[in-house]
């Protein structure tokens, strides 16, 4: 079993009890971490807050629309105030204008494009910024976040966000460089499908699960505790040599060409 305990982590992506970000906050709370959890709007404030008091230790709650710098700030000056210090933080935010999904990318307006890029992918950069000198005050610490494969490889309507991502995979390889210094460890976890609230706004997402069972290694889905479980290494001193990773836990699906070619039998 992984233990946090005495790590104090940010997570930031918690949207609804199926997000992936809340499956790592569980798993962390569990391992014994004390947490912050961070929420966008009033909306979204009454679901987090409802999944915060169901935590071993009572989380903060905090208010960050990664957008606003100032509110990034307010974050980091929060945790100063009640942590000190922070041991790790959970980035898992990652939004794109529904046109900018379901046209065809050659469509992708100015605009679009820079949303998605902003809160996909520069938010980890502010983010990673805030919290680092917090980080370095505990001596080291690890950032993570979450990507999918369509950064490396063209998935119907997922368009525009397989670019962000792909810019947020690089993000990862530079800020690894430039906070390893401070002990400081930068990767991302590429999950497979999962049925998230993101993943509803992607036409035929049935279909793309299918074709995952059908043709990964392991002919099966993954669920969220499992990014969450592999979270956690990451998270923890056992990963604490690994830093400008891409994490694959997709059932293996991401080594495969041809996957109806395999023989069955073997």
């Amino acid at each position: 079993m992984i233990d946090l305990s005495g790590k104090q982590g940010l997570v930031v992506g918690v949207a609804n009890k199926r997000s992936i970000s809340w499956a790592i906050a569980e798993a962390a709370d569990r391992a014994g971490a004390r947490l912050a959890l961070t929420y966008v709007n009033e909306r979204l404030e009454r679901n987090v807050s409802k999944l915060a008091a169901t935590l071993t230790q009572p989380p903060l709650v905090l208010e960050c629309d990664v957008t606003q710098d100032q509110q990034i700030e307010a974050v980091a000056a929060s945790l100063e105030q009640e942590f000190g210090g922070l041991d790790f933080l959970v980035h898992g935010v990652a939004f794109a204008p529904r046109e900018a999904i379901t046209q065809p990318f050659l469509e992708t307006t100015r605009g679009d494009f820079q949303v998605a890029l902003d809160i996909s992918a520069y938010s980890f950069v502010a983010l990673a910024r805030a919290v680092a000198p917090l980080m370095a005050r505990r001596g080291s610490g690890s950032l993570l976040t979450l990507t999918y494969l369509g950064s490396e490889r063209v998935f119907p309507n997922y368009n525009v966000m397989g670019v962000a991502k792909a810019a947020l995979e690089a993000s990862v390889r530079y800020l690894s460089s430039e906070l390893g210094t401070q002990q400081i460890r930068v990767n991302a976890i590429s999950a497979g499908p999962i049925k998230t609230l993101a993943a509803s706004g992607i036409s035929g997402f049935s279909n793309i699960l299918s074709v995952y069972r059908a043709h990964a290694p392991l002919r099966r889905n993954i669920d969220a505790g499992e990014v969450a479980d592999a979270a956690m290494f990451l998270l923890s001193d056992a990963g604490r040599a690994v830093t400008g990773e891409v994490l694959f836990v997709d059932a293996g699906y991401h080594a495969m060409g041809l996957g109806e070619i395999r023989n069955d039998s073997q």
